[in-house]
């Protein structure tokens, strides 16, 4: 009888010990799917160390979050080098798609202007919105207009009944220097000029 209960106890603890070598095989396998560029690993964390090339990306979904190593940081994250490990850190806008550091945006999402490192709705006064690029350029102040130029016609200044005079006006340099969106620097305007040059040569205009 003893014989028995020693043998039904010998199969209970071999299957026991192929269950969970089993479990641990199943385990295994789904952690190194999930492990991939990984120096260490956790079962419930994923990635901790990542290759030396690599940037350890870390998801957070409420209290929980899971390591990945990827060679390039995603959409809203940056790269930062480390001495013991490279890390993607999360732009601090939510309306930024890529940055520079944690608070320089480099480019924006839809329907956000870049400027000066920030994401904006609507661009802010002084600075006019560039759709191609979605950036706000700053518009410059020219200085005062010219005066008006003598009216002339084919650069003469008589002998035609009608002419064009023009005037002018300078961007400051900064803005200059800055690449800054200016308004018109230049206008012109219809004028009446004399028919009659000096001397007594005439011409019809």
């Amino acid at each position: 009888m003893q014989w028995i209960i020693f043998m039904l106890l010998l199969f209970i603890s071999s299957m026991e010990m192929l269950t969970q070598n089993r479990w641990k095989k199943q385990a295994s396998a789904g952690l190194l799917a999930n492990c991939t560029g990984c120096i260490l690993c956790s079962e419930d964390n994923g990635c901790i160390t990542c290759h030396h090339r690599l940037f350890l990306l870390i998801w957070r979904d409420g209290i929980r979050q899971y390591g990945m190593c990827v060679h390039t940081c995603p959409p809203g994250y940056f790269g930062v080098r480390g001495l013991e490990v490279n890390r993607c850190t999360k732009c601090r806008s939510p309306s930024c798609e890529s940055c520079f550091s944690r608070d320089f945006c480099m480019k924006c999402k839809d329907k956000f202007y870049l400027y000066k490192g920030q994401c904006f709705r609507q661009c802010p006064p002084s600075t006019a919105a560039q759709p191609g690029t979605r950036e706000c350029q700053e518009m410059c102040e020219p200085g005062p207009w010219s005066e008006w130029s003598a009216c002339t016609h084919e650069s003469q200044t008589c002998g035609c009944k009608w002419g064009v005079e023009t005037r002018v006006r300078e961007v400051p340099e900064a803005a200059r220097e800055e690449g800054a969106a200016c308004p018109a620097l230049q206008e012109s305007r219809r004028c009446r000029m004399k028919k009659h040059c000096p001397g007594g040569e005439h011409r019809v205009g």
